[in-house]
């Protein structure tokens, strides 16, 4: 923006940016929710698989080898490749066991939801740019959000203006020199610094044209805006005055001891009027001037002399974007903290919280509110009990957001930040989540995760929604999965111990591994969002993924199918001993009771019923056409390769409804949760 003379006294890492940029582009090793939780999860079923694998080859060759060895002579005879043929049997199935336990779909669901979640988010302003921060938007318990552009709408506009002269001349110049900004060609838009754009707009507004004054008044020098002097100058040969003069534009509370001419009562006067203005949220800047000798060209010292003539206050407002407040309130019902960090004054910055709902009737300024300078000036014992009731940091520099979001992080908290300038890097890089502003700089969105293309606060809301979502997708397909391998390793275990026939082949524990495993990844990875799942707080950091109501799912309906099972098997035995027929039967029955339990899945942590909104989730009722297909096939035409026979259209009837008995028991305790419910309401 606008235009400079520099002396480079630094390059590369050495300079500003160079330091910004090492920050904004180091790994922070830091590991997504999602990733430890599956670490975890990975841990804990391999142990379980190696267990029961282990256990199972060693029952079944002990077995054998107990019926085999005494009948005949093992060692050195033809019967010694039987018994190798056995054990390696027995390997083949323990293998096969350790395969079923691991849900290889997993790693499959968890990247297909979150590239569907991708492709949704988009359609709500959300471009994910790197792939886990759809599901980690889900874990936030603290977002860290800029002011301008995200909860306000960017759009600067002077509400107000108190002239000290009624000729307006001087002041037109004043706006139309002092400043490095550009209207466009139908005087509607401006490039440049927004603040002076505003100031050029207002102009304009009032029949002046900028760049004719502009082009009357020749620049002599110039001093940029810098936060420490907070404030511009630009010294021009007037062609209002016919002399050089000094423009001087900035932070009423600097400027305003420098001007001359004001006695006290006005001086108390307009800072009850700034201050007013500020706790509105509103901008302020006060235009001043000076007439200077032909010889000075030294914008600092001629400002920091002093002598100025006041020419008017601006105030300067930047509007709340109407759908912050109900975003800002639907986040922290749903347990999320809301931080906000701008460069504002603290008058602007508590009273912009105030309007979005963030600001409550007892928060107090000395204990929520901070600046950047104080923050900065307390050791990290100190800053970690004031963030606590932190919720509006005013002043802040591009490295407090970036102290802010560590310190959070150690304290456990999952940290989202907005930023959309350059300065935002390092905090976009250091966050759980970054998320830049469509508007942004290309530095801020290259460090940041997820860019809005509105740069609307909504939008953040609207990703946590999906991101936890998501989260509940993926647990569904545990609890699914797992109930399948649970039922599946406790079967052939305690079948081990019977000692009945295998009651379910390798190619058939492959079989109910594929539909099972990564059909219902596909079925459960499609199911779209919940808004109910902002009536929830965020989930421990520390949580394991498998919560006590899947445990309570995955024991309960485990136990069950292996019960029928069990019962089925000795049933069979008891009747005449196991012929293929009978297997078959074990085997539809088996798959039969993890088709209905699919739909069960489908309502984990709701209690809906299975068939709500059921025609609109294409993905679950085309992977239950996909089971119910694939497994007449294999029955039907299967053969030796299967261990199958046909089946009768009754006997896949009578399947069918002894096995739909899953869904409707879960029906009915859904229905008593959700009387339940009405009742205590």
């Amino acid at each position: 923006e606008g235009s400079a003379t520099a002396r480079v006294i630094a390059v590369g890492d050495h300079t500003e940016i160079g330091q910004v940029a090492r920050e904004a582009t180091v790994l922070t090793g830091e590991k997504t929710p999602l990733n430890k939780q599956l670490d975890r999860l990975a841990s804990f079923i391999s142990k379980i698989g190696y267990t029961v694998a282990f256990l199972t080859f060693t029952i079944f060759t002990v077995h054998g080898l107990m019926e085999y060895v005494p009948k005949v002579d093992v060692w050195g005879s033809e019967n010694y490749w039987h018994v190798f043929g056995m054990v390696l049997n027995n390997f083949m199935m323990a293998v096969t066991l350790i395969v079923m336990a691991v849900p290889e779909g997993l790693p499959m669901a968890v990247t297909l939801s979150l590239a569907l979640n991708m492709r949704r988010m988009l359609k709500t302003n959300n471009l994910v740019r790197k792939m886990h921060a759809c599901e980690t938007m889900g874990a936030i318990t603290v977002i860290c959000t800029d002011k301008t552009g995200t909860l306000t709408q960017n759009r600067m506009t002077v509400s107000q203006m108190l002239m000290q002269d009624e000729d307006s001349a001087l002041l037109d110049e004043a706006i139309a020199c002092n400043t490095t900004a550009f209207l466009n060609e139908s005087r509607t838009e401006g490039l440049g610094n927004p603040t002076e754009v505003a100031l050029l707009l207002w102009m304009q507004g009032r029949g002046s044209d900028y760049m004719k004054v502009r082009q009357g008044a020749e620049e002599v020098a110039r001093l940029p805006f810098s936060s420490e002097r907070k404030y511009m100058a630009t010294i021009v040969d007037s062609s209002v005055l016919g002399r050089k003069v000094v423009y001087v534009k900035g932070a009423p509370e600097i400027v305003l001891g420098l001007c001359r001419g004001l006695s006290e009562e006005q001086i108390a006067g307009y800072h009850v009027q700034l201050k007013d203005w500020q706790m509105h949220a509103q901008r302020t800047l006060l235009l001043a001037y000076k007439e200077v000798a032909d010889t000075e060209d030294d914008c600092a010292a001629l400002v920091q002399s002093g002598g100025l003539t006041l020419l008017g206050l601006a105030a300067i407002s930047d509007p709340v974007r109407p759908e912050v407040p109900q975003a800002v309130e639907n986040c922290l019902k749903a347990g999320v903290q809301i931080k906000v960090v701008t460069g504002d004054s603290t008058g602007t910055a508590v009273e912009i919280a105030r309007q979005i709902g963030l600001w409550k009737e007892g928060d107090d300024e000395k204990k929520n509110c901070m600046r950047g300078v104080d923050f900065a000036a307390l050791s990290d014992e100190e800053a970690l009990q004031r963030i606590k009731d932190l919720k509006v940091m005013s002043r802040a520099r591009p490295l407090d957001k970036q102290r802010l979001v560590k310190l959070l992080q150690t304290e456990g908290e999952v940290v989202a930040v907005t930023g959309d300038g350059t300065n935002d890097a390092p905090a976009l890089n250091f966050a759980q989540v970054g998320l830049s502003m469509g508007s942004g700089t290309s530095v801020a969105k290259e460090a940041s995760d997820i860019t809005l293309l509105d740069d609307s606060f909504r939008s953040i809301v609207t990703a946590v929604m999906w991101g936890r979502s998501l989260y509940k997708n993926i647990q569904r397909f545990v609890m699914f999965q797992l109930t399948i391998n649970f039922t599946a390793l406790l079967v052939v275990l305690i079948g081990a111990f019977m000692g009945t026939t295998l009651p379910l082949t390798v190619t058939q524990m492959l079989w109910v591994n594929i539909i099972m495993d990564t059909f219902a990844a596909l079925a459960l990875a499609s199911l779209p969002a919940d808004p109910n799942v902002m009536n929830e707080k965020p989930r421990p950091v520390g949580q394991f993924i498998i919560t006590r109501p899947i445990w309570t799912s995955i024991l309960g309906y485990g136990t069950a199918f292996v019960v029928f099972l069990l019962a089925m098997l000795l049933r069979i035995e008891i009747t005449g001993g196991m012929d293929v027929y009978d297997l078959t039967l074990f085997f539809t029955f088996f798959v039969l009771l993890q088709f209905w339990n699919l739909l069960n899945a489908k309502t984990y942590s709701t209690t809906d019923s299975a068939f709500k909104h059921l025609s609109r989730c294409a993905g679950v009722l085309t992977v239950l056409c996909l089971i119910l297909g694939g497994q007449w096939l294999i029955v039907q035409f299967g053969g030796p390769v299967f261990r199958t026979v046909p089946l009768a259209a009754r006997d896949w009837g009578i399947l069918l409804a002894v096995s739909s008995l899953v869904l409707w028991v879960g029906e009915v305790g859904r229905l008593f949760k959700r009387l339940c419910r009405k009742k205590a309401e």
